[in-house]
């Protein structure tokens, strides 16, 4: 007998990943168990699934960095005087990605790249033990909104957060609405996937002297870096990633702020048209901005 819950989760994460640095990603999660019925004649309470389920993933993957550890571009430091761990990641073109995070900022994964199987028989190892006696195997489906218009994936952190969205290395996967006097701009939406194509999304005021990180690692050329970092309520994170995959802003990077961003910039491309920008967080959520119609 099998007991299948549909939807049961969104995972907004980022993963290291050889060819394409850092990604945002937003994978929604679908669950079948196969077992046998227990004394209330069901195989699990539906409500028992979706909470214990959902929060084992949030605790193990959601709002994380995975990192996967048979990469031999991957270097894993664990520091025991504070749990500090700092990560070194060189990409296939010899970019470097370095962090000096909490453990609980990470997922180490045990596979040479990030996918959804590897991701998939990480989870179901960790679940695996959680689960009732009558509960022979768990099955996990993870797959990506279908998205039929323009998306970009982005990373970020936000410092002032109080909950996970704080670590400095989690992402989305994106749709963006641009409507220009009352129709659906499709250059405009590509203009966007494409100026955030696997982006960093920094706040300016938290940019630092390279000299003033604390993770051990070094790069050749640091003029061809950001290094971002700050504290806050889990503790200290930190980042270095290469200038060209960020884009610096003002503010702080939530989608609200995003949705702002993107509509300030869309303004000088599109003129005195009326606009609309609908920036999206993920799965089915996000933030809207549009002009005032008198």
């Amino acid at each position: 007998m099998q007991l299948f819950v549909n939807d049961l989760t969104v995972m907004d994460f980022s993963y290291l990943c050889p060819r394409r640095g850092m990604v945002g990603e937003s994978w929604i999660v679908d669950v079948v168990l196969d077992g046998n019925l227990n004394d209330e004649s069901m195989i699990q309470d539906f409500g028992k699934v979706k909470k214990n389920l959902k929060r084992l993933i949030d605790e193990y993957v959601d709002h994380k960095l995975l990192v996967p550890l048979e990469y031999t571009g991957s270097t894993v430091i664990h520091r025991t005087q504070d749990e500090q761990v700092e990560v070194r990641f060189e990409t296939n073109e010899h970019s470097v990605i370095q962090l000096f995070c909490p453990a609980e900022a990470y997922a180490f994964v045990y596979a040479d790249e990030v996918t959804m199987d590897s991701v998939g028989n990480y989870l179901r190892e960790v679940i695996a033990t959680h689960l009732p006696d009558n509960v022979a195997s768990i099955e996990l489906k993870l797959r990506a909104e279908q998205i039929l218009t323009p998306y970009y994936h982005y990373t970020h952190g936000l410092k002032k957060h109080d909950g996970n969205c704080q670590r400095i290395a989690h992402g989305h996967r994106s749709k963006i609405g641009i409507v220009i006097d009352g129709q659906d701009c499709l250059e405009s939406q590509q203009y966007w996937a494409q100026r955030w194509a696997d982006i960093y999304i920094i706040s300016a005021q938290d940019i630092i002297e390279y000299d003033a990180r604390q993770a051990t690692g070094t790069v050749d050329n640091p003029d061809e870096y950001y290094c971002c970092a700050y504290e806050s309520s889990q503790g200290y994170f930190e980042l270095l990633i290469a200038r060209n995959v960020c884009e610096v802003i003002e503010t702080d990077s939530t989608v609200e702020c995003l949705a702002q961003f993107v509509f300030a910039e869309q303004k000088k491309r599109s003129g005195d048209s009326t606009l609309q920008v609908m920036a999206y967080e993920g799965v089915g959520k996000g933030a809207m901005v549009r002009d005032e119609v008198c």
